[in-house]
C-alpha cells in the first residue's frame, strides 16, 4: 500500500538529513585536527631529538687527509684536533723545505753563474778576451766562428761538456782557482789554462797566468804574473822582488 508524502513530511525528512550531515561534519572536523595535532607533535619531538644528538655524529669525522678547515677548532674532538695539528705541521714543514731548497738553488746559481767572481764569469771573460786578441785570431781564425767548450765526453753537444776547474786554498789562506777549457776556430784548435789567486783578506781574484796553447805554435800569454813582476822590477831599478806563494818573483 503506497504512502503519500506530504510537503510537511518532505520538510521533516530534509531537516533530519541536514542535522545528520551537520553532525557528521562536526565529528570529522573534531577528528582531523586531532590527527594534525598528533602529527605536529610527532614532528616536533623528532626535530627536538635530532637537535640533542652530538654534532659529530651528523658530520664526517675530521682526519689529516680530509680536513679542509671548515669545522671550527672548538667543535673538534680530541682525536680530530690531533689530526688537524698533524696536518698543519706537515704543511708547515713542506713550506719550510720549499723555502730552504729555493734559497739553496738561488745561492748556487749566484755563486756559479751570476757572481762576478764565479767560474762561469771568468770563463766568459776569458773567451771574450781570446776573441779580441789579434795573436789568438791569427792562429784560430774568425772570432765569430770561435767556440769554447769543456772536456771531451760522450755527449755530442759541446755546450754540455763540463769546464774543468779546481778551487783550493793554500796554507797562507790564499784561494786558488784554476780553469781549463778548449777553443775551436776555423783554422785550428787550442787549449786554454788560467790560474787566478785571491789573496787572504781580498775580495777579487788576480791572474797568475792565462795562456792559449795551439799545437805547433808558441804559447800565447794573455796574463803572466811572473813577466809582469820582472818588468816592474827592471823598471824600478833597486825595487825589491815580489814574494808570492813563498816564491820570490824577480
Amino acid at each position: 500500500m503506497m504512502k503519500l508524502v506530504t510537503p510537511a513530511g518532505l520538510r521533516a525528512a530534509s531537516s533530519s538529513t541536514t542535522v545528520t550531515t551537520t553532525t557528521t561534519t562536526a565529528a570529522a572536523a573534531a577528528f582531523f585536527p586531532a590527527i594534525r595535532r598528533c602529527y605536529a607533535t610527532q614532528n616536533t619531538s623528532t626535530g627536538s631529538g635530532s637537535g640533542s644528538a652530538p654534532e659529530a655524529a651528523r658530520r664526517k669525522a675530521v682526519t689529516p687527509f680530509n680536513d679542509d678547515g671548515h669545522v671550527p677548532w672548538t667543535k673538534l674532538s680530541l682525536p680530530e684536533k690531533t689530526a688537524r695539528a698533524a696536518q698543519q705541521s706537515f704543511n708547515f714543514g713542506l713550506v719550510v723545505l720549499g723555502v730552504v731548497m729555493t734559497g739553496g738553488v738561488s745561492y748556487f746559481l749566484y755563486q756559479e753563474v751570476f757572481s762576478p767572481s764565479s767560474k762561469t764569469a771568468y770563463f766568459n771573460r776569458a773567451v771574450d778576451r781570446i776573441k779580441a786578441d789579434r795573436r789568438c785570431l791569427e792562429l784560430l781564425g774568425d772570432s765569430s766562428k770561435i767556440t769554447a767548450f769543456g772536456e771531451e765526453t760522450g755527449n755530442k753537444w759541446r755546450r754540455a761538456r763540463p769546464i774543468a776547474s779546481t778551487d783550493t786554498k793554500d796554507a797562507y789562506g790564499n784561494e786558488h782557482l784554476m780553469i781549463h777549457f778548449n777553443v775551436q776556430g776555423p783554422k785550428a784548435r787550442g787549449a786554454v789554462d788560467m790560474h787566478l789567486v785571491k789573496r787572504a783578506g781580498h775580495s777579487e781574484f788576480e791572474y797568475k797566468y792565462f795562456y792559449l796553447d795551439v799545437r805547433g805554435h808558441p804559447r800565447i800569454y794573455l796574463e803572466n804574473a811572473s813577466t809582469s813582476s820582472s818588468s816592474s822590477s827592471s823598471r824600478g831599478g833597486d825595487q825589491k822582488p815580489v814574494k808570492l806563494f813563498g816564491i820570490k818573483w824577480t
